[in-house]
């Protein structure tokens, strides 16, 4: 009969095989700048679809896209539950951000615009075109440079041929700086202003480009591919950044989130399809997320990168 006892190495061994465990895979790990214990809470929801939540620090409130048919409000969170029309008719404004001057950017899709709104009590207390190009798909989402340039996308959700990313320049005129994406996206620039991020609705993966001092781009590359099958892939959509230049990519079952360098640090999963994710709250350290129906807030350990720019 064999000893039942082993030798003291094959013990360590039998100790070590006992103790391994493989990390568990990316979309089963809550990423660790989420509070400790911290969980989704609904803060608003109807039968809507919501886009373009962004945070005005001055009023401390969040705004956000509303889509119902043909007619998109803008809407302004008063409490949870509760939401004031902030903007009606507002001809298919979709992405938005809080400009460097605290004014809302909007990327208008049906009035093939965009537009910078004065944020107001009850509405925009002055609204201004930065573009207006009827040639334009449907301009989607829209983010801000820190010196200032403005970028959108312009996706070709027909055919996914003439999809394109533009600049609008604090000085100079608009130029097309992205043609080799199927549908683009959402987009980010990085809190340096020295990377563009886009998300591309074709293969459902998110791009980076180094951005030159004329606020052009040089050659794009794979940023994040996310480990999904293809078969269970949702577009790509919008996206936020925190104050460590870690991206908050929605998509493909929730919020992926990523650091600098493309490598998923986990996914916040969603039960519906999430659009869009922003940073507010006093601290700004609540991420707000807008998806189909609900509006959910979550408590963070970071702040949001804005936050970082505007207390610099």
């Amino acid at each position: 009969m064999k000893s039942l006892f082993l030798r003291p190495t094959a013990w360590l061994f039998a100790i070590a095989l006992i103790s391994f465990r493989s990390p568990a895979p990316a979309q089963d790990r809550m990423p660790s700048t989420v509070a400790d214990g911290a969980k989704l809470v609904s803060v608003y929801h109807d039968e809507r679809f919501f886009e373009g939540p962004a945070w005005d620090t001055k009023t401390g409130k969040l705004y956000f896209t509303a889509f119902a048919d043909k007619n998109t409000q803008i809407l302004r969170l008063d409490e949870p539950g509760k939401v004031a029309v902030w903007l009606d008719k507002t001809e298919g404004v979709n992405g938005m951000y809080l400009a460097n001057d605290g004014r809302l950017l909007g990327a208008q899709a049906y009035g093939h615009r965009v537009l910078i709104l004065a944020i107001g009590e009850t509405g925009p207390s002055d609204k201004k075109v930065l573009l207006d190009d009827q040639t334009l798909h449907q301009p989607n989402d829209v983010a801000q440079s820190p010196n200032g340039d403005v970028y959108f996308t312009d996706p070709d959700f027909d055919k996914g041929q003439t999809s394109a990313v533009y600049v609008i320049p604090a000085k100079g005129e608009v130029k097309k700086i992205i043609e080799d994406m199927r549908v683009t996206n959402g987009l980010k620039v990085s809190n340096d202003g020295r990377t563009l991020y886009v998300a591309d609705d074709g293969p459902m993966n998110w791009r980076a480009y180094p951005i030159s001092s004329d606020g052009t781009v040089g050659p794009g590359r794979l940023f994040f591919d996310p480990p999904v099958p293809k078969e269970k892939r949702t577009p790509p959509d919008g996206m936020s950044i925190d104050e460590h230049g870690r991206l908050y990519l929605s998509g493909s079952g929730g919020v992926w989130v990523v650091d600098k360098f493309g490598n998923s640090l986990g996914l916040i999963a969603i039960p519906e399809f999430c659009s869009n994710v922003t940073f507010g709250g006093p601290e700004g350290k609540t991420l707000y997320l807008t998806c189909s129906e609900q509006v959910y807030s979550l408590a963070m350990k970071v702040r949001g990168g804005q936050f970082v720019r505007k207390n610099k």
